[in-house]
């Protein structure tokens, strides 16, 4: 820009650049924003299949349109009683490839027994996961006479099981896995396969992996019927007296041996207690979606 016989002149080069703002500002307001959310896996339960992922997928369509949601098509109905680290080793090969074409991160939200897969996903791998949503699942273990027990186990009694369950061939089960008996303390350590040794501290790596998460939310509640005990979904379990102690007064929140302290250390860990819900509901109830998954889904 300069003056020319007293006049202001404006320069080829200023010219032009204007015209280009001018072409970016018109495009901004023609062409609409869009909101790119990061990939979202869903981990079904017990028994369960990629069916349970209908709701979240169907809501998300409406409220995050061109969200990608994988629902892992693994282990499904009565496969998911295979022993949990077979069910990981497979699984890993499905999302493996997801978390690294997200650079950005991808959320996860695992039900029931899912969210005890994706705990062993999330030691194993050198992940990228933004926010674990565990919805109702055993994460301390299981100690309960449920549905599911007594279907397939009908001349066992939770007292009893441990007999079964805490042998070579017991572990073959994925209940078994996480089955935690509290009078039996030294049977579980000895025999559990996999989360015992998810929660000791044995493999360093695991602790290293886990702690890539930003964000753990923690969903459960009173009213679940299936969770025994229901606190298992906050990392809560009994003691030996069948008292409730909860996460942070756990030996594995204490000796941090898997990183739960360091999480919650920096404000990491959402819990939400949530009554009136049954086990089978977390995963299609709206009230769950509106206050308690959808608000972490960035």
């Amino acid at each position: 820009m300069f003056r020319k016989n007293g006049r202001l002149k404006v320069s080829p080069i200023m010219r032009k650049n204007t015209g280009l703002m001018l072409t970016f500002l018109i495009f901004a307001l023609i062409v609409p924003f869009t909101v790119q959310y990061k990939p979202i896996i869903f981990m079904h339960g017990i028994i369960g299949s990629p069916t349970e992922a209908e709701y979240l997928i169907s809501t998300l369509q409406k409220v995050h349109p061109g969200t990608q949601i994988t629902a892992v098509n693994a282990f499904n109905k009565v496969q998911s009683f295979e022993p949990l680290w077979e069910q990981v080793n497979n699984i890993t090969k499905i999302v493996q490839p997801i978390m690294n074409s997200s650079p950005d991160g991808v959320h996860l939200i695992c039900f029931s027994q899912g969210g005890l897969i994706c705990r062993g996903l999330l030691s194993v791998l050198k992940h990228n996961v933004d926010t674990f949503i565990a919805l109702s699942s055993p994460l301390a273990g299981q100690y309960g006479d449920t549905d599911y027990l007594k279907d397939f186990f009908p001349y066992y009694l939770k007292e009893t099981i441990y007999k079964y369950f805490y042998t070579k061939n017991g572990q073959k089960w994925s209940v078994a896995n996480y089955w935690r008996d509290p009078h039996h303390t030294d049977l579980y350590h000895e025999f559990s396969s996999y989360l015992y040794k998810l929660d000791s501290g044995q493999n360093s790596n695991y602790k290293n992996n886990f702690v890539r998460l930003k964000k753990l939310v923690l969903i459960g509640g009173p009213d679940d019927g299936v969770i025994t005990p229901w606190q298992s979904s906050h990392f809560g379990f009994y003691d030996g007296n069948e008292k409730i102690k909860e996460m942070r007064n756990q030996e594995y929140f204490l000796n941090d041996t898997f990183g739960l302290k360091e999480l919650d250390g920096r404000g990491a860990i959402d819990t939400h207690v949530i009554p009136g819900v049954e086990h089978v509901h977390w995963y299609r109830n709206s009230t769950v979606f509106n206050k308690y998954i959808e608000p972490y889904l960035t």
